[in-house]
């Protein structure tokens, strides 16, 4: 396969290859694998720092800079966005037995009344897919974003 570069310095041109042939590629199947280790997450997060510091008029901004200047979110933050997107069409929109995945606390004093419950469970291979990881963030939410009707 041969070799392909975009030669342009336009910026619009050069994020929105990256948008479309890197970026996709870095969140292939994030609801299934979606990396705990630091380091791992550095690994992949490099690739879109690499990529903001050589935008033309960005090698001396500082990381975060690089990604606010064009609008681009970390890709971690990304990730995380995936992994609720998924626990809402799993929960809502689906016919997926939630049940099996998640399961609703019984009672909640505060929050919306779609908290799910935290197993406790040390193993990374006995928790289901992205269910351990998402379930603080999921009950932290505000009830106008977890709104089911």
């Amino acid at each position: 396969m041969p070799y392909t570069a975009v030669s342009s310095r336009v910026m619009y041109t050069l994020i929105r290859a990256f948008l479309v042939y890197v970026r996709p590629l870095l969140e292939f199947n994030s609801p299934i694998w979606s990396p705990h280790y630091k380091h791992d997450i550095e690994l992949i997060e490099r690739v879109q720092h690499r990529f903001a510091k050589r935008l033309p008029g960005y090698s001396n901004l500082t990381y975060k800079d690089r990604l606010a200047l064009p609008n681009l979110p970390s890709l971690e933050l990304r990730r995380l966005r995936l992994d609720l997107i998924s626990c809402y069409k799993i929960l809502c929109l689906t016919s997926i037995n939630s049940s099996e995945l998640f399961e609703l606390r019984q009672s909640t004093t505060r929050g919306h009344p779609y908290k799910l419950f935290k197993s406790q469970c040390t193993s990374v291979v006995r928790s289901p897919f992205f269910t351990q990881r998402i379930i603080n963030v999921w009950n932290d939410l505000p009830v106008n974003i977890v709104n089911f009707s």
